[in-house]
């Protein structure tokens, strides 16, 4: 585990670049990730990022792909066309989670 300065704060990322501390996270932080990967955040793709942390708050590991579109009610196509290529990924990523288990 390693320090990364973003959004001009010192946060904790593992070896790929994601966030280990789950109250490091903000939403400036998020916008800076989300531009790290070329992705300009709109009002649903913090809903997503929003229940993504919820989700990871009650259960303890972050979502999958499935868990988002069925208990968050976001159909997959939409989750595909927020985070291109690897949605669940990127929304982790953004959400400042670990990368959900399954991911490569």
């Amino acid at each position: 585990m390693s320090l990364a300065t973003i959004a001009g704060r010192d946060v904790h990322v593992d070896e790929e670049g994601f966030m280990t501390e789950y109250d490091e996270w903000s939403e400036e932080v998020a916008g800076q990730l989300a531009s790290n990967i070329a992705i300009e955040l709109t009002d649903r793709h913090m809903e997503v990022i929003d229940f993504l942390r919820e989700d990871y708050k009650a259960q303890g590991e972050t979502a999958t792909l499935r868990r988002v579109t069925t208990v968050g009610g976001i159909p997959t196509k939409e989750l595909f066309q927020l985070f291109p290529k690897k949605p669940a990924k990127k929304m982790a990523y953004i959400a400042g989670l670990p990368k959900p288990k399954g991911c490569v």
